[in-house]
This record gives structure tokens, sequence and C-alpha cells, in this order.
């Protein structure tokens, strides 16, 4: 049966609004911004043109369904109020840009749900700009980069969600390298179960996971790093330098594993962000790893009721043909 979802309507965030905005503005506008899964994103247009951006975390916002994480797994379902603040106020605190936070609310006084508002940034996503602009391709990523080692400058004492470790908490595992193997295990049952093809190749890319695990030598230092940073999870500023959002899953990790996501998602464009001493078989067990879980993640997404499936199975079946390809390169 399909669940019912209610985005929330002018009425319903007025009384949030009022909250973090002050009683002297109406809220004249409301439209929910596309893209999120794991939380409702509205901008908030007020009585004298000015904005603002409201998130919303509820189940009817989820598309995820998942029960109530653990935030001790590093990659158990990264949302939340909790874990979005204590990733805004480590950002912030390390120099590096991000929406400011206006107004949180875990009571559910003005909505039945954890809510925060923060500012809007207006300039765009990077995304857009690269493709619509070229010519200024070279100094958004020169910005970018200059982000980007700002935020690899600082580390944590444990690898972990930055919500807990800041408290002094720890995570499950004994390494990234560890966690990250056990993820991709689990990555490659889920899609088994729902895809032929990830079937047949169960025990080989098993096989692989587990060589290129072995390959791995211990290493103690754990980088801040953002963990999904492609450029539509940044957003511009009025006069052009970056801002990163969706950053609830703001963790202490290897370097790589941020470094194999953002060659994913930034393609032509990372070169500009490259960086020396990577370690090479790091990134072959992450570079697989992340793959599966684009294959495995967008199958589990599309058996509830997300509204974009086709684009969900493209992107499993893409990530399927690319871990197959890297196979032949391994070990």
């Amino acid at each position: 049966m399909t669940k019912i979802r209610r985005q929330l309507t002018r009425t319903d965030l007025a009384p949030l609004t009022r909250a973090a905005l002050g009683p002297g503005r109406t809220l004249t506008g409301v439209e929910r911004l596309r893209g999120g899964s794991k939380k409702g994103v509205y901008r908030l247009t007020l009585d004298d043109d000015s904005t603002a951006v409201a998130y919303v975390w509820s189940a009817d916002e989820d598309y995820w369904d998942q029960p109530d994480p653990d935030p001790r797994d590093v990659f158990s379902h990264g949302t939340g109020l909790g874990l979005f603040t204590a990733a805004h106020d480590r950002l912030a605190a390390s120099g590096v840009r991000t929406p400011r936070l206006l107004y949180a609310d875990a009571t559910h006084t003005h909505l039945p749900a954890d809510a925060a508002v923060v500012e809007d940034m207006t300039g765009g996503s990077l995304e857009d700009a690269l493709a619509r602009d070229p010519r200024e391709a070279p100094r958004l990523m020169d910005r970018m980069a200059d982000l980007l080692a700002t935020l690899h400058a600082h580390t944590g004492p444990r690898f972990g969600k930055v919500a807990v470790v800041d408290n002094g908490g720890s995570s499950h595992g004994v390494s990234c390298e560890q966690r990250v193997t056990d993820g991709a295990l689990r990555c490659i049952a889920e899609a088994a179960r729902r895809d032929p093809l990830a079937a047949a190749v169960r025990r080989e890319l098993e096989d692989t996971i587990h060589a290129l695990a072995a390959e791995v030598r211990p290493r103690d230092r754990h980088t801040l790093i953002h963990a999904e940073l492609g450029p539509d999870h940044v957003l511009l500023t009025p006069d052009g330098h970056p801002a990163l959002i969706d950053i609830e899953g703001l963790m202490y990790f290897d370097v790589e594993h941020e470094h194999v996501f953002l060659r994913l998602r930034f393609g032509p464009h990372y070169d500009a962000l490259r960086a020396p001493g990577l370690d090479e078989a790091r990134m072959r067990l992450y570079r697989l790893s992340m793959r599966l879980g684009l294959v495995s993640g967008p199958l589990t997404l599309i058996e509830g009721d997300f509204p974009h499936p086709e684009r969900m199975r493209e992107i499993a079946e893409h990530n399927l043909q690319q871990a197959l390809s890297l196979l032949k390169n391994a070990v």
C-alpha cells in the first residue's frame, strides 16, 4: 500500500517562521525544493521579499523509511536535527562556510517534527553554475579547492560521526577500512537480493572486496569530511563563494573516502580538487565499495514510494556496470 505523504503548507510553516524570524514579517509563500530524500527542504518567502529555508525531519519527509538509526554506526542513516546542529557547529568552528543556522526546534512546539531554519543561499548550486558557464568553472573550482583544504585540515581523535566524536563518544568497529569492508559486503548482499546480475556476480564481488581490504595498512589519522560531497551539495553565496549543505553525514574518517566521492561526482572538474599523498590501496577499496553502495541504496529506495524511481533505477544499473569494470582492474 502506497504511503500518503503530506507536504507542508504556508499555514503549517507560519508558526515556525514567526519563531525563527520574528513576528514583524509575514510568510507569504512556501516552495518545497527538490532533491531531498531524507528531510523536507522548504523555501520560505516573506512579505518583504526576503527568504529563508526550513529543514523538516519527519516520517513524511524521509523516503527511506528507516528505523531509528544508531549514530555510533558511522554509515547509519544520516538524518536528524541533532546530527545537523552538531555538523553546523563543527563547520562554523572550522571556518567552513555553510548556511547560517537561524533557529532550531527539537521540542515540536511549532511543527509535529524536528525543524530548523537557515539562511537562504541565493547564488544557486555549484552544479548549476558549472553547467551554465564553463568559463567560470576554474574560478569556482579554485574556491571549492580552498574550502576543501580548510575542511580537511581538521582531524578528530577517532573515526565517527561528528555528533558522536565531539561529545566524547566512539563508533562501532575498529577502523575506517573495516567499516567500509563490512558495509560493502552488506551492499553486495542487498543488491543480490534485488538484482539478478548482482546475484550472479556476488561471490566474485565479495572475494574482490576481501582482497582489496587485505592490501590496506593500518593508519590513525581521521580527517573531517563531508562524506557525500558533490556539486549538488554545494550552494553559492551571492558573491560566488561555496557553502556546504546536506551536512548531517559530517564525520571524521579517511580522507580517501571523500576523494573517491569527489572524483565520482565532480568528473572533469575533479582535477582542481586533487590532493597529494592519498593511499592508493584505500582508494581502490573505497572506490568499489562506493559503487556498490550506489547500487544497493537506489534499489532499496525504489521499493518504497520515492517519486522518481526511474532515475534511481538508472543510477543502480550504471553503478553496477562500473563495479563490474572495477573487478577487471582489482588486485
